[in-house]
């Protein structure tokens, strides 16, 4: 099968990498023009526009900022869609617009997959990144082959939309860790704690996290760099609130998140770094969080291996 890939930026740009690293016939396209020379160089074909990379290929894989970003790419795409062509979604969205641009695929004999990924950016370029798919069991087996060269761990997270629902939830919690974490170290250093030994002593206990082991690590070496930034901070905990808003849940902590994160732009930028979110209380301290010996930029060091789907518990591999 030939694949096409839209959207070429900090996770788009390392998915796509791992297709063509493992021999996958990619077709790519984004408006940074310096990003598709790169994949050409490298042994992709460029893409001339959307439509023409679904005219072409028989899987299109979107990777994009926004909902708003999808919705224009999907206008393109539309016209080109026929019987046996699969849209593939990886970006992070709202549940009830990847199943109403999926809803149109659809109905032009196409199918529809949100498969959006988490664990961030140094396992995406490894292809070592978990990703969930939300389709009917008969489209996941026709792109499970592409989903595990991607990414190590694949869960099926049942019909189109619920992949979505399940990453906004994921992303919230990864949130909340952030700002936790934030507190943490902040807290540490004026009771007057070693950061290094803080660091290990958080990572080998009951309050460790995915999120410590890896964006405290960069917040304490100074670069706060995760290949994140605050704006798409705000995107995912709103979208996780309209989540919980249809659903009729009273969150009580989300709100709170949202308050902060709008806090953080209004003081250093939609484009600033997310876990620099602790300059807010850097600044209210004027404690300086850092320690020697940790990593400027996160880097997987687990080799790359095959995907697998991964089952939830109680349900059989014959499902």
């Amino acid at each position: 099968m030939k694949v096409g890939f839209i959207g070429l930026g900090n996770v788009g740009g390392k998915l796509s990498g791992s297709l063509l690293r493992n021999g996958i016939d990619l077709s790519v396209h984004d408006l940074n023009d310096e990003l598709v020379s790169d994949f050409v160089a490298r042994g992709a074909q460029g893409g001339e526009s959307p439509a023409q990379l679904m005219r072409d290929c028989d899987a299109v894989i979107t990777c994009l900022p926004s909902p708003a970003a999808s919705d224009a790419v999907m206008a393109q795409m539309l016209p080109e869609i026929r019987p046996g062509k699969i849209w593939m979604e990886m970006s992070t969205t709202d549940e009830a617009e990847v199943k109403r641009l999926g809803a149109m695929v659809i109905e032009r004999g196409g199918a529809a997959v949100d498969c959006p990924v988490s664990g961030g950016c140094h396992r995406a370029a490894t292809g070592n990144i978990s990703i969930f798919a939300g389709c009917d069991r008969a489209t996941f087996e026709r792109i499970a082959p592409f989903l595990k060269t991607m990414g190590r761990r694949i869960l099926h997270t049942g019909e189109l939309g619920s992949a979505s629902v399940l990453k906004v939830i994921t992303n919230y919690l990864a949130t909340a860790n952030l700002v936790t974490c934030c507190e943490a170290l902040v807290t540490a250093k004026a009771a007057g704690m070693d950061l290094n030994t803080t660091y290990e002593a958080i990572a080998i206990s009951s309050g460790t996290s995915f999120v410590h082991e890896t964006e405290s690590q960069v917040i304490l070496n100074g670069s706060r760099d995760i290949s994140f930034t605050m704006d798409l901070v705000k995107k995912d905990i709103g979208l996780f609130q309209d989540v919980a808003d249809r659903a009729g849940v009273p969150l009580e902590v989300n709100p709170l998140l949202i308050d902060i994160i709008d806090d953080g732009i209004a003081r250093f930028g939609a484009r600033e770094l997310s876990p620099n979110i602790i300059k807010r209380l850097e600044k209210a301290t004027g404690l300086d969080i850092r320690a020697a010996g940790f990593p400027a930029e996160m880097a997987d060091d687990e080799p790359e291996e095959p995907g697998y789907e991964v089952m939830p518990k109680g349900v059989t591999a014959t499902r």
